[in-house]
């Protein structure tokens, strides 16, 4: 049984996947109380889905980009029980949980995720030989700016306020934007992730594994 965190922004996630089925999700908007909920939502997730901590394998954690604190409130936490349970620990970019949720086309994909001061951090993607791959680093920007940078029909995924949808609405002829159902950051996708890589040995030193942050200087606590 593997547990997923994702703490990334104010939307928290955890999910229990046991290689088969996703066995227990649990997804909320939180309001800068992630130290106080995601502990006791981890143990009520477990309680529901009749799991014990002992019976964890593994853990999967979400990276980021996200707020510099919440990032590191659930860093922390699953590092713990990582350390706690003698069991393997998965980092995983928070990005590609959202474009592990994006059926492959051949057009370009950007994910967003809220970065604070009203930005975004922003990854594009292209589709290759049946997958979305990165196309280079992910970068801060606003929502003004990214809709200067698409030029041709692009996919648009992940967290965006009424507000920006609006706007990159109003570039109807290139931006496709995926429904609030589709943008959602599902932790069970990053679930999967973590089981493939756990499965295949690709695990992480839970004592060296860190947060991505982009420009760290400027990071917003959560």
């Amino acid at each position: 049984m593997l547990l997923a965190v994702d703490s990334s922004t104010q939307t928290l996630g955890l999910a229990l996947y046991d290689g088969a089925q996703v066995v227990g999700e649990m997804i909320w908007q939180t309001h800068n109380r992630h130290t106080v909920e995601l502990a006791p939502a981890v143990d009520e997730l477990l309680q529901r889905c009749n799991v014990k901590a002992e019976n964890l394998q593994a853990l999967a954690v979400a990276l980021g980009p996200g707020s510099f604190t919440s990032l590191r409130i659930g860093l922390a936490l699953a590092k713990g029980l990582a350390l706690a349970l003698n069991i393997p620990i998965v980092g995983v970019p928070t990005l590609e949980i959202l474009v592990a949720a994006q059926p492959v086309r051949d057009i370009p994909l950007v994910a967003v995720l809220q970065a604070g001061r009203n930005r975004l951090a922003a990854g594009w993607y292209a589709a290759i030989k049946g997958h979305w791959q990165a196309q280079g680093e992910a970068s801060v920007c606003t929502v003004e700016e990214l809709a200067e940078k698409i030029d041709k029909p692009t996919l648009v995924c992940g967290e965006l306020s009424s507000i920006q949808r609006q706007l990159l609405a109003h570039k109807h002829k290139n931006v496709l934007l995926a429904s609030p159902a589709q943008a959602l950051r599902r932790p069970s996708y990053l679930a999967e992730i973590g089981w493939k890589h756990w499965q295949s040995g690709k695990v992480n030193d839970v004592v060296t594994l860190s947060p991505i942050y982009l420009h760290v200087a400027e990071a917003i606590p959560a």
